[in-house]
């Protein structure tokens, strides 16, 4: 039986989009590096307007900075995803892909490869706002909810281009959870690093 795709990657967890966050697929290693071709581009974000007041400065640069980072983790997903023959997790961990996205995407990846299949269309983020900030933690936290619009994304077979019969669909849009995480890159430096996402419902 075919998996839906990872929309939140490219809607997300298979709602990566809804089969992946309901319990990580398999991982397994992932072949040669991504091109260009085929990319599912995310836009930037918007966030709904909060009072000044509401974060300090160096909130207010975190947030910034974590969500630059939630746009690179979705697009490189999608990029994975139009091509699971080329992607690494080197390359999904240097976008910001982590934690139990990282394995889910990998996951998910995997099982496409494996069974001729990939992905067309972009997932894109229409709003996103900031539910918490918790920079005080030993690894300071920042949590975003998104509406995800995965209306476009097609799972196809690479031999035929023909869509894959994927059951019925909850929907287009998702509200999902997006867990942000300040940690040492493969460089050494702290970049912000999306360790998970949740649906909670639709948008």
């Amino acid at each position: 039986m075919i998996r839906r795709p990872l929309v939140g990657a490219a809607v997300l967890c298979g709602a990566l989009l809804l089969a992946a966050c309901n319990g990580s697929p398999e991982a397994g290693r992932i072949t040669p590096a991504p091109t260009s071709a085929g990319s599912s581009t995310a836009p930037t974000p918007t966030s709904s307007p909060s009072p000044s007041s509401v974060w300090t400065e160096e909130e207010l640069s975190a947030i910034t900075a974590a969500k630059v980072r939630y746009v690179a983790a979705r697009d490189a997903v999608g990029k994975a995803l139009s091509d699971p023959r080329k992607a690494t997790r080197a390359n999904l961990e240097a976008a910001g892909v982590g934690g139990q996205w990282l394995t889910a995407v990998i996951g998910q990846v995997v099982f496409q490869r494996d069974r001729g299949l990939y992905q067309t269309g972009s997932a894109k983020i229409v709003s996103t706002t900031v539910a918490s900030v918790r920079l005080q933690l030993e690894r300071p936290e920042i949590d975003l909810t998104n509406c995800i619009d995965g209306s476009t994304v097609v799972l196809r077979y690479r031999a035929t281009g023909r869509p894959v019969p994927v059951g019925a669909s909850s929907g287009a849009r998702h509200k999902v959870k997006s867990s942000m995480v300040l940690a040492p890159s493969s460089s050494g430096t702290k970049l912000w690093f999306l360790l998970d996402e949740k649906v909670i419902g639709t948008c």
